[in-house]
């Protein structure tokens, strides 16, 4: 088998694995494998019996988003992958099938963003590059789509970044599911990230901020996939970290962050100084983190602690006792003897530690230096080294510190607990690698053993994730061979295992680190492969892990299993005054688990309660049962992977230590994954990935074909003979390992071989383009030459003066032409301005005469539209007047109103006092009976008293008189007693008087507290008796509302005699407007009779002939007669239009008025419509009766015309009697003739005219009527109007009464 021109990978012992090229083709058999190097070295690799190498991905696979992509699945394909990924491409997130693998940068990238989240919201995980959003992404889409809850495990050693990514997965969560209430859940979940970490991390050696505790966060969620809550878990504090830290260690950020702050004023009753003061906090050496400002941590600190609603009572209670805690550690013990130490009671720390947690510094002192052992028999007190004291006292310390930690997880806990039900959560757990150091004790054993629970549920689930892929494409389902860690487990929590016996050991008095030791070595070597005993030490063992061997110094182990701190020192912290502190140390129940499991893990040995107080239980056995509860809980949910890998020790950006990332790929389950996938068929492709990508393998028979499903198996067949190396699935085509790589080697040679031909092609056509392109610029320089040639050729002397004489002959034949043209242009020209220039000027006379026209007519027309501008001008004023007046009516309503209301105000005013002062009375009242009550029993108390001293001075007296019967007979002996019994005597005396002296000063006080009540009861009923008078005037004033609002109902019952006289009037309006109608037809038709008339029969040009000169001085050349015609003409238009008017108006007003009937809330406002409808009208009439007024001024003139003309007639008569005279006859008939027609003429026009006089008689009646009865309609208007504004009023009362 010829493999030359291959790359394979081979061990290197820097960069553990070194790419080399096969220089020669090898073949079976070969013991030795050619290899050229990159940096150009051969090598002859021995492969007999040492197996081939590894094999190298294509360049395309390098770099893949997925590891299980590669063809070629293996460590040193992983290892390389990820580091051009990291390296190169700056890329620090790969997925590895399930997992994600996160590199730490220790840089700060712009990869976190709000946009960046809502980028990878909605979206599939495969769809972006890897990110910890597309992780928290898919869980939370999981959870919303199959309502399932989630876990996101995010593992790695100090330092990967685990802490930073759990961060992250939160932050999405609280962005993507904000909920809309004003609760802010989300802004509380992600403040409890800041406090646990001040509470909970550290630096270590190899990280700022190592998390020294487990950790798992349940987000929970309702049924619209918005946070509700969430609830915090903790697993495995790291307690020895609170008095002691190895060298460039810290202790938990929090008591720094105290230091830092110690000289604020609300610290200063702590009396704390600089960290370097405090033994608990300068073990380490450096007390400082570059870039990290403890006093700014503090204060974010104490803000997430408000915003988490944990007030400045509780912060100060919690600092308190870290101050007590440091001050604990300074506390000095000093030997006495060899046996004995004591601490002094003066020591200031010990004080100030009693004294923040309120307890007796006698009693701590004692009690740090001696215990107390309890027998069947007897109690006793044995004192103890100076060594045990310091144990002691840093026992109490750690006890305490874990104590308030867990005290603050559960205010956490509480504050982020709400009322909204929990539908569905998402578990973060944020937990601790595997770790192997020079020096690994009890807290690396439980570490390890935690993630061997984690990665055979891993395992597991990996194991079911291939096994359902396997069955939903329907592929036979061949058992794969994976590492079960099951019998690590059995080793470490079994019967008789390492933690059952480390908890038998933990019993026995006697029991030490050695005892154990030798137990585990009887029962375990040789016996159990995966523990070892040293070769060189006898004081450590050794466990074969799944990541690695690991081994483990037995010293301190059933110490820090055992966490004692003597039963003394626990009932003093009980019995503190100090309510925080004693809370502590009271018995809490074990929390249960509510899930059930769905991959079963194995438990080799149930959780067993303690039955006795004495047998309590310890870290080891406590740290199994929440393990059991966490591996409960994470199999009730859909996990989700994220591993954290450290790329280098030094903390440097970007740079990639392949020792240290391997030691971890392996340690974190990653490689195991791979191996897991890389045994079945790890490359998987679909038909149509397929398709797209290998199309160029396929023949055109087979792409005839219309199933492209089809397609892909015919090919398959022909390319790859074997059928074992693929599986065809329902929509996946599944290939073992090497089988994508050697379809991409077919596919780079055919692509190669087709580059060849069409480089071929192009390179042809390219140089037969140059050929033309040659070719045709050698033809064109050709054609211009021989151009050339042919004119210097042509031209002769002969050519050149015919040419020239051409010329002239053109030129004469062309100007004579242009001229004939010009001169018939202007011909033309002419004879057009001739005819333009006549119509212009008529055009002009024509404007002229419309414009003298215009002119007149613009005359008359602006004096008509000044008259009536001023008529306008005048109604608006008045307008204005009237509107005036109603808004002063108004305002008059309206103060009315509010007197009304401030009535209605005071009325409720004082009925709402008359209850107070009743209210008032009632408890005076009582407060008076309580009193006499009090004086009642103060008084026989008093009586009791001197009943009580009249007895004892009655009994006094007795023994005075028995002593002096006895004085008698013993003088002597009783003189000093008798002296002391009237010493004794005196002094009761001087009691009973003060006694009485005190019950006098009482009995006074007590007179006149009575007598303040007597006075106060006085002038209460001074006050009843004013307020019964008030009462009696309210009274009053309520019945004479009462009478107005009867007067008002009885007001309100005339509202249907006004829709009666409302009806009547409605009917006269009838019998008006046909009235009106009536008379403007008889109106018309007179009016166009005498138009008629008048126009057939006057000829103004004949009047004037015949009338003298001074009659036509009263008559103007336009004729005042044709002017008065028209004026009748526009005074029956305008009587006409101010009738229709009317009518409009009555219509509209007696609309209104029903409208007000009806609703009678509003009828101020139709008041004021109708106010200044009526205004209106009023104005109309007004200028009606003055046009009316301005045309009967024009009647006397017309009877003075009437007079002259009779005069003129008898003139006339006179005058042809007196020609008659003269003439007798002589005179021929045709003059006589005109005179009596021009006389018939006269008289018909006198006719005429006293016609026209008499219709004008007439229309003033009719306007006299009009008047009359547009005068009696307002009357009723009026009186409409008086009696709405009373009803107004009467539902304003009604209204402000109810």
């Amino acid at each position: 088998m010829s493999i030359c021109e291959l790359q394979v990978w081979i061990p290197d012992n820097e960069e553990v694995w070194q790419s080399a090229e096969i220089t020669k083709s090898y073949r079976t058999g070969d013991r030795v494998l050619h290899l050229l190097l990159e940096d150009g070295t051969e090598l002859n690799y021995p492969v007999d019996p040492a197996p081939l190498p590894p094999l190298r991905n294509p360049d395309i696979l390098v770099g893949e988003n997925d590891l299980t992509a590669l063809s070629y699945l293996h460590e040193p394909a992983v290892l390389h992958n990820l580091k051009v990924r990291f390296v190169e491409s700056k890329l620090i997130y790969t997925y590895s099938g399930i997992i994600l693998v996160a590199m730490n940068p220790y840089k700060q990238l712009p990869i976190y963003g709000d946009a960046i989240i809502h980028a990878y919201s909605g979206q599939n995980m495969g769809d972006m590059d890897p990110h910890i959003f597309a992780v928290a992404e898919e869980a939370y889409k999981q959870m919303a789509r199959n309502n399932r809850n989630q876990s996101v495990i995010v593992s790695g050693e100090s330092g990967a970044g685990k802490t930073v990514s759990a961060r992250y997965a939160m932050r999405y969560f609280a962005t993507v599911s904000k909920s809309n209430s004003n609760v802010h859940v989300e802004d509380k979940v992600l403040a409890s990230n800041p406090i646990t970490e001040a509470v909970g991390n550290a630096k270590t050696t190899r990280n700022d901020n190592s998390s020294r505790f487990g950790k798992y966060t349940e987000i929970s969620f309702d049924q619209r996939h918005q946070i509700t809550g969430a609830n915090m878990r903790t697993y495995l504090l790291e307690k020895s970290r609170v008095v002691f830290q190895s060298e460039n260690e810290r202790n938990y950020h929090i008591f720094y962050q105290l230091c830092a702050s110690a000289l604020q004023p609300e610290f200063k009753h702590l009396k704390l100084g600089h960290a370097e003061e405090f033994n608990y906090t300068r073990m380490g050496g450096n007390t400082v983190i570059e870039g990290v400002d403890d006093r700014a941590d503090m204060m974010e600190t104490q803000k997430t602690f408000t915003l988490l609603g944990l007030k400045e009572d509780f912060q100060m209670d919690v600092f308190k006792i870290l101050a007590a805690i440091l001050h604990l550690g300074n506390v000095q013990m000093t030997a006495v003897g060899d046996e004995k130490s004591s601490v002094s009671l003066e020591d200031k720390h010990l004080n100030i530690f009693c004294e923040l947690l309120d307890l007796d510094n006698d009693k701590v002192a004692q009690w740090l230096c001696h215990r107390k052992i309890i027998t069947t028999s007897e109690t006793v007190i044995k004192p103890m080294t100076k060594l045990q004291a310091l144990n002691a006292r840093d026992a109490l310390a750690k006890k305490i510190y874990s104590h308030l930690f867990d005290f603050i997880v559960e205010r956490i806990n509480k504050a982020l607990h709400f009322s909204g039900k929990q539908h569905t959560f998402i578990g973060v757990l944020d937990i601790y690698g595997f770790e192997t150091f020079d020096v690994n004790s009890f807290e690396q054993f439980c570490i390890n053993y935690a993630n061997e629970k984690l990665q055979q549920q891993f395992n597991l689930h990996v194991f079911k994730l291939e096994q359902e892929e396997y069955m939903k494409e329907n592929i036979p389902w061949t058992l794969i061979d994976f590492y079960d860690n099951q019998p690590v487990i059995d080793l470490i929590e079994a019967k008789m295992g390492i933690l059952e016996l480390l908890d038998e050991e933990c019993l026995l008095p006697q029991g030490t680190d050695e005892n154990w030791l030798q137990k585990l070595y009887n029962n375990y070597i040789n016996k159990n492969p995966f523990f070892q005993k040293p070769k060189m030490s006898n004081t450590s063992f050794i466990i074969q892990h799944f990541a690695d061997k690991v081994e483990y110094k037995s010293e301190g182990f059933l110490e820090k299993n055992r966490d004692t701190v003597y039963e003394v020192l626990i009932d003093i912290l009980r019995n503190s005054k100090f309510h925080l502190c004693a809370n502590f140390f009271r018995d809490r129940p074990l929390p249960i688990s509510p899930y059930r499991s769905t991959i079963t893990v194995k438990s080799a040995k149930t959780v067993v309660k303690p039955p006795n107080k004495q047998f309590r239980t310890t870290v080891g056995s406590e740290f199994r049962s929440s393990l059991y509860l966490l591996m409960e809980t994470l199999n009730a949910t859909t996990p989700h992977y994220v591993r954290c890998i450290k790329p280098n020790d030094e903390k440097l950006p970007f740079e990639f230590d392949s020792k240290r990332v391997v030691q971890q790929l392996r340690a974190c389950g990653v490689l195991e994954t791979i191996r897991i996938s890389a045994q079945s068929y790890p490359s998987r492709w679909t038909y149509i990935e397929f398709f797209s990508r290998y199309s160029i393998l396929m023949t055109q028979h087979e792409l005839s074909l219309s199933d492209k499903k089809k397609i892909c198996k015919t090919v398959l067949q022909r390319l790859i003979k074997d059928p074992n190396q693929y599986q065809f699935g329902r929509t996946k085509i599944f290939f073992r390992a090497g089988q994508v790589a050697y379809l991409e080697k077919l596919r780079s040679d055919k692509l190669r071989q087709a580059c060849i031909v069409i480089q071929k092609n192009i390179r042809s056509w390219h140089q037969r383009k140059k050929f033309l392109r040659i070719k045709q610029a050698a033809v064109t320089i050709q054609q211009y030459f021989r151009g050339q040639r042919a004119v210097r050729q042509a031209i002769t002397a002969t050519a050149l003066k015919q040419a020239w004489a051409a010329i002239v002959i053109q030129k004469y034949c062309r100007g004579y032409i242009v001229r004939k043209l010009c001169q018939l242009i202007h011909v033309a020209a002419i004879t057009i301005q001739a005819y333009v220039r006549g119509f212009l000027a008529r055009k002009k006379f024509r404007k002229m005469l419309k414009e003298h026209k215009a002119v007149i007519l613009q005359k008359y027309a602006r004096a008509w539209l000044a008259r009536r501008r001023f008529q306008n001008i005048r109604r608006f004023v008045l307008n204005i007047q009237l509107s005036y007046r109603v808004q002063r009516l108004q305002k008059k309503l309206e103060d009315q109103n509010k007197e009304n209301h401030g009535l209605l105000e005071r009325l409720t005013h004082l009925a709402s006092t008359h209850a107070n002062d009743l209210d008032t009375i009632q408890k005076l009242e009582l407060e008076l009976e309580k009193l006499a009550t009090q004086k009642k029993t103060s008084e026989e108390k008093g009586k009791k008293y001197k009943e009580d001293t009249e007895q004892k001075l009655s009994k006094l007296e007795k023994q005075n008189a028995e002593l002096q019967e006895q004085k008698t007979f013993l003088e002597q002996k009783l003189q000093e007693e008798t002296k002391e019994m009237k010493g004794t005597i005196r002094k009761q005396i001087k009691v009973i008087k003060m006694l009485e002296k005190k019950f006098q000063n009482e009995k006074q006080d007590y007179e006149k507290e009575t007598e303040s009540l007597k006075g106060e009861i006085k002038t209460l009923k001074e006050e009843k008796i004013k307020l019964q008078g008030q009462i009696e005037e309210e009274h009053i004033i309520q019945d004479d509302l009462k009478l107005e609002v009867g007067q008002l109902k009885k007001q309100a019952k005339m509202i249907p005699e006004l829709q009666k006289e409302i009806e009547l009037l409605q009917t006269q309006k009838m019998d008006v407007e046909k009235q009106v109608q009536s008379q403007k037809r008889e109106m018309r038709e007179k009016v166009s009779e005498v138009a008629e008339q008048f126009i057939e029969s006057y000829d103004v040009e004949a009047v004037r002939s015949r009338l003298s000169i001074e009659d036509l001085e009263h008559l103007n050349e336009d004729g005042e007669l044709w002017f008065a015609y028209e004026g009748l003409k526009k005074a029956t238009r305008v009587l006409e239009s101010q009738f229709q008017s009317q009518k409009e108006n009555y219509e509209k007003e007696i609309e209104g008025l029903n409208f007000k009937v009806e609703h009678l809330s509003q009828e101020i406002i139709h008041l004021q419509k109708l106010f200044r409808e009526e205004n209106d009208i009023n104005d109309s009439i007004r200028l009606e009766v003055s046009r009316l007024t301005s045309e009967n001024m024009m009647i006397p003139d017309f009877k003075q015309q009437i007079s002259e003309l009779q005069k003129q007639k008898m003139d006339l008569e006179q005058h042809l009697q007196e020609q008659a005279a003269k003439t007798k006859g002589k005179e021929p008939m045709n003059k006589l003739f005109v005179i009596s027609r021009t006389l018939e003429e006269q008289t018909e026009t006198h006719t005429k005219e006293e016609k026209q006089i008499v219709t004008i008689q007439e229309i003033q009646e009719t306007n006299n009527h009009l008047k009359e009865q547009h005068e009696i309609e307002n009357e009723v208007k009026s009186k409409i109007k008086q009696k709405a504004f009373h009803l107004t009023l009467e539902n304003m009362v009604r209204n402000e009464i109810i």
